[in-house]
């Protein structure tokens, strides 16, 4: 027994000497104690700067917690310069910092061959990441005379949301529905335009960390590999006033120009083209407010639907058979409820905003201000990730 007790304490110098050996150490410091020891080894090419530790234990039926210590050394970077490269990469690419410090280890600390290497990876990731449902986002808004763009930029988190490099994406987006169909005549109203017709245009980015000429569908999934999250664009319209008339809007929740979470737009109709008018502007940009505060549905009575109008009816008529009253009393209960209802989802019925008017006497008022009859053309309200299902 005391044989084999000293065989296993020996045992350890045995594994140390094969091990140093076979990896061409050329100094060695060796410490033993009754059960454990440590080792350092230095190689020719390196210094302590730049080391990197290995552990190597040795299995329990030789030396109970044995434990060898192997310092290796790379060539490359110092530490220093290391982090210098990590730093300029993640302020080059906003990349997670793991990726960032994970290419530039597989490219030998070269810069711009990690730069190119993360950008492959980043689009592999964006394309994995694209079944992942995107709630978040942005709304961007470019306007020009009387037309303005709204569009619907997507991701999956408000942290990615209030990026710069996202938002500047956004605006660029509402910029070319802007100009997309600029050259063709189009009537007055809200045109949706297809996300799929946009991806396939020519956009150019003038962000620092993401500039030059590509396509817009190049360009969403570029930003997505910075992101690391599924970013999408998912709806665009262009809002269009006649010559003589105007478009106001209106964005909640803005964290910069152009940008919200909740946008309100209307267009106004003058019917002798006064449009430059201060309270035309003014009275505008209220009523775009009043859109987002509101939510009306509809323009006027005769817009609303036969399908809401039933809808609603059989709601307020079951509401009333329950008071116990006669047929007689019900029909009138119901009808003094739908008065509510048009008061509540029609715009030109809604108490504005900023008085207790209703809309209709409010834009009655602007047109005696303005000298000329001034009509709601169209109006329009979206919010980031209505409708999709969480």
């Amino acid at each position: 027994m005391a044989f084999l007790r000293g065989a296993r304490r020996s045992l350890g110098p045995i594994l140390y000497n094969r091990v140093f050996t076979s990896s061409g150490s050329t100094s060695t410091t060796f410490a033993t104690s009754r059960h454990k020891f440590s080792t350092w080894a230095f190689t020719k090419r390196g210094s302590l700067d730049e080391s990197t530790q290995t552990k190597i234990s040795i299995p329990a039926c030789y030396s109970s917690g044995s434990v060898i210590s192997l310092r290796r050394f790379s060539v490359g970077a110092s530490s220093a310069d290391q982090m210098s490269l990590i730093k300029q990469l993640r302020e080059r690419t906003s990349a997670p910092i793991k990726d960032v410090k994970a290419s530039l280890i597989e490219c030998n600390w070269d810069i711009e061959a990690a730069q190119k290497d993360l950008r492959k990876r980043g689009k592999v990731l964006a394309s994995k990441k694209s079944s992942r449902t995107a709630t978040e986002g942005m709304l961007a808004l470019a306007q020009n005379g009387n037309r303005a763009a709204l569009i619907e930029l997507n991701c999956e988190t408000d942290f990615v949301a209030r990026n710069e490099i996202f938002q500047h994406l956004a605006l660029a987006l509402a910029k070319q529905a802007l100009i997309s169909n600029s050259s063709s005549e189009q009537a007055s109203g809200i045109l949706p335009v297809r996300p799929d017709y946009l991806e396939e245009l020519t956009i150019n980015l003038e962000h620092q960390k993401i500039s030059g000429e590509t396509t817009v569908q190049n360009a969403i999934t570029e930003v997505a590999a910075m992101m690391g999250e599924n970013i999408k664009l998912r709806r665009a319209f262009v809002i269009s006033a006649s010559s003589q008339g105007v478009v106001s809007t209106y964005l909640h929740t803005s964290p910069q120009p152009g940008l919200g979470r909740i946008a309100g737009v209307v267009s106004l109709e003058v019917e002798d083209g006064n449009s430059q008018s201060e309270a035309l502007q003014r009275v505008g940009s209220e009523l775009a407010m009043h859109v987002v505060a509101a939510k009306p549905l509809f323009l006027t009575r005769e817009h609303v639907t036969s399908d809401a109008l039933e809808n609603e009816r059989e709601i307020l008529k079951s509401q009333a058979e329950s008071s116990g009253k006669s047929q007689m009393a019900i029909e009138k209960m119901v009808e003094g409820r739908l008065r509510k209802y048009y008061e509540d989802v029609v715009l030109m019925e809604q108490k504005f905003i900023m008085n207790d008017l209703n809309v209709k006497t409010v834009l009655d008022n602007l047109s005696q201000e303005v000298g000329s009859l001034v009509k709601i053309g169209s109006f329009f309200k979206m919010e980031v990730g209505e409708g999709i299902q969480r």
